[in-house]
């Protein structure tokens, strides 16, 4: 996500302490800059509205049974509001240090004990900046190169910890509950927490691999998976670590279980694997925690409201994204989602091709369970919805429960894709939900990567990319929203400029129904300064000021309106950034160190300071039709100059480089660039012709050529053996003809190259 210009007054940002669990006295506002309005679309009847805003890149929300309304931000906040009528957010817990905040790292999970405030506990899962067995932080929110984000990886791990409130209402204390996840590649880390009905607390976490080429422990095996100790370079095909780490409770007897790709059914004051579960008889902790894997990412997951049925979104690779199902997570049996060796309901490609031991017993004994539903990253999940296509992330998974949507939502499961910005739901037939009745629900949503239910049953979902709770409401429905209006008295004038606001001209459709009040009168984002109804405020400096208006009737319902008010007169100028290097037109290669350096002028306070600068760079990744999405990389506040190291990522991509300019009274200016990459094409061949060869995750027959950034990582199988057309005839691979293994990883060089496979006829004398 960009940043984005607001040419009215805001509040500078409040510093907050580093600190394990660092619990602030008192409250405090949340006064991070507020992304634009989601331009989403819902379904005739129903509304879209922002239930809690101003949120710095929030990444998950609770709703405890007292009201209170928890939200996990990626760099370590946990914040909490009294309700959704609370405006104002008190730090929980700030676990920041121990955090890793990069790529797709950082907090992810949340979740609140159902008998809160009784039994006052709040649980998070985050991704832990220390090696395994080691401290944090070892990183920090970044990743030098050596050993480099997508070369060597900075490896780190993963944390369920459980959090207990004091007396203030903050966390007092931090105790870590399951460790582990080894992760050596930035993204595919921990994710969802949730609570079953049988009161077991359920956790998730990625594979850690490398999401460039097919990772099964050939860079380096950080993680110590079998058959090599660290630091070993693995091979086909007894390799099983990177992404075979999903397939480790399938290791043999005596080789560790790992908690990647799996999901987790823990005692919620012990972490401890809970009876009943499949591996409960195991000598591992780790085995006795699982009730199933072969995830990629299950980032989202959720329970069909009476049963105990688990439902998951695997996040894929290429191709498929899936929604998995667990029909009884109290049945003792461990379902087996297929990946790495299965993507959708197919083989994945990659891991195919590279003759793995581990995928190939499972090609033939079976005991894969297939999705209960995937779509095709190519393909629309509804025909005529406006979603766009190519990239795809599932990123969120509920079930309607209790609300007043209209009847054919009932106990329809929704379910998001935060690259498409888009969130479906999957009505029922004969009480199941089904394929075959799916509508588009939200479209158009900022980033959305989680959905949940909320107060009077309605669905919300997080929206990262506008730092906002976000709640769908039905207005069709018994409650109606209420209609916000505001008016400012006088709207202008010189500075001091006293305003007398009123929103008592504010109503609501529905007899009986009272309103609250809650007012941004800063226009920072955040409606935390006033809950009267005709507040006043006196504005001392010359500015335009869009102040904010957000009532709420005595069901949840709310509208928002803003009144602008013009004191003295106003520069009306944003900062001015200017990006001095690199320019626009360089070129990059994996690896390449590219140095960065800008300033910014200002109307009223002239040349900016170093540290009113900051820099964001982030990925462009892209699909083969031209639709993009964003991963943020790294920030770098408070400098004027820098530099990094051009990560490693799969074509179509680009870097995009962001200096943002803060002046004086909170005014913001932006200045992006996009950097392409210097790409090369890569040419496979073969002798005889015709032979299926895999590159990266997707198989071909040659002659082809792909086309992938200079210093890119890229891995290759050539398949054997192999009939080969015309004849039908069975070969065996032989040789590489630049040499090396059957499977490898080559690096683009920088001016291509041609990789030839050579093959041999298999025959009586000389078989296969």
């Amino acid at each position: 996500m960009g940043f984005c210009r607001f040419p009215v007054l805001r509040r500078s940002r409040r510093a907050l302490a580093a600190g394990v669990v660092v619990p602030v006295a008192g409250a405090l506002a949340v006064a991070v800059a507020a992304a634009a309005p989601a331009v989403a679309a819902v379904p005739a009847g129903f509304t879209d509205t922002v239930a809690i805003g101003g949120l710095s890149s929030p990444t998950a929300a609770a709703f405890a049974p007292d009201g209170r309304v928890f939200v996990a931000e990626k760099s370590g906040l946990v914040k909490v509001f009294d309700s959704l009528a609370d405006p104002t957010a008190t730090v929980f817990a700030d676990l920041r240090t121990p955090t890793q905040d990069f790529w797709d790292r950082g907090l992810l999970g949340l979740a609140v004990d159902p008998a809160f405030p009784a039994r006052p506990y709040v649980y998070v899962s985050y991704t832990l900046d220390a090696l395994p067995g080691g401290t944090a932080p070892r990183w920090g929110d970044t990743c030098p190169t050596p050993p480099g984000a997508t070369d060597q990886g900075c490896v780190v791990t993963g944390r369920v910890s459980q959090l207990t409130m004091g007396a203030a209402g903050t966390a007092v204390s931090e105790k870590p509950l399951v460790t582990g996840w080894c992760q050596q590649y930035p993204s595919h880390s921990v994710g969802s927490l949730a609570f079953g009905p049988d009161g077991a607390l359920y956790a998730g976490g990625g594979d850690g691999a490398s999401f460039n080429f097919a990772d099964y422990g050939q860079v380096g095996n950080p993680c110590a998976d079998p058959p090599s100790p660290a630091g070993t370079n693995l091979a086909p095909p007894s390799a099983e670590g990177g992404a075979l780490r999903s397939q480790s409770p399938r290791r043999a007897a005596g080789q560790p279980v790992l908690l990647n790709g799996a999901i987790l059914r823990i005692d919620p004051d012990t972490g401890a694997g809970l009876p009943g579960n499949p591996f409960a008889s195991s000598t591992d902790a780790n085995a006795r925690r699982v009730i199933a894997y072969g995830s990629r990412n299950q980032f989202r997951f959720g329970f069909r409201p009476g049963t105990g049925e688990l439902w998951s979104g695997d996040v894929g690779w290429n191709t498929w994204e899936e929604i998995n199902r667990i029909a009884n997570v109290g049945d003792g049996v461990a379902e087996n989602f297929g990946w790495p060796c299965f993507e959708g309901t197919g083989r994945q490609a990659g891991y195919d091709g590279a003759n793995l031991d581990r995928c190939e017993s499972l090609y033939s004994a079976g005991g894969q369970t297939a999705p209960y539903y995937a779509y095709n990253h190519a393909a629309k999940v509804v025909a005529t919805d406006p979603c766009p296509t190519g990239g795809s992330s599932i990123s969120g998974i509920a079930f309607e429960s209790g609300s007043n949507y209209p009847a054919e939502y009932a106990g329809a499961l929704f379910f998001a894709d935060s690259s498409r910005g888009c969130i479906w739901a999957m009505q029922t037939v004969s009480g199941q939900p089904s394929p075959s009745k799916l509508v588009p629900f939200v479209t158009g949503a900022g980033t959305p990567v989680q959905v949940l239910t909320g107060p009077g049953g309605d669905l919300f979902y997080v929206a990262l990319g506008a730092g906002e709770l976000r709640r769908v409401g039905y207005a069709g429905g018994t409650n109606r929203p209420p209609v916000a209006v505001a008016t400012a008295t006088p709207s202008s004038g010189p500075a001091p400029l006293t305003v007398q606001f009123d929103g008592t001209g504010s109503t609501d459709p529905d007899a009986g129904d009272t309103l609250s009040y809650a007012w941004d009168l800063d226009a920072d984002g955040a409606y935390d300064d006033s809950s009267a109804a005709r507040p006043t405020r006196t504005y001392t400096a010359a500015a335009t000021v869009d102040a904010g208006l957000r009532v709420t009737d005595s069901h949840g319902a709310s509208a928002t309106t803003t009144v602008r008010v013009t004191v003295g007169t106003p520069a009306g100028l944003d900062p001015v950034p200017v990006i001095d290097t690199p320019a626009g037109t360089l070129t990059w290669s994996v690896g390449q160190t590219v140095p960065f350096s800008g300033r910014a002028v200002d109307a009223q306070d002239g040349e900016l300071p170093p540290s009113a600068l900051s820099w964001r760079l982030a990925i462009r990744h892209c699909a083969a039709n031209g639709t993009c999405h964003t991963h943020n990389v790294q920030d770098f506040p408070g400098t004027a100059a820098g530099s990094f190291v051009a990560p490693d990522h799969e074509y179509p991509s680009h870097l995009q480089l962001t200096l943002t300019a803060t002046d004086s009274t909170g005014r913001t200016g932006s200045k992006t660039i996009d950097l392409q990459p210097k790409t090369v094409t890569l040419n496979f061949t073969s002798s005889p012709s015709q032979a299926m060869l895999t590159v990266g995750g997707t198989q071909q027959r040659t002659p082809f050529s792909r086309t992938v950034i200079a210093g890119s990582s890229n891995s290759i199988s050539a398949n054997s053996p192999q009939n080969l057309p015309p004849l039908n005839m069975k070969y065996a691979f032989t040789s590489w003809a630049h040499g090396g293994a059957r499977t490898q990883n080559v690096v683009a060089p920088a001016a291509g190259a041609t990789y030839q496979a050579n093959y041999r006829l298999c025959w009586l004398l000389q078989p296969c």
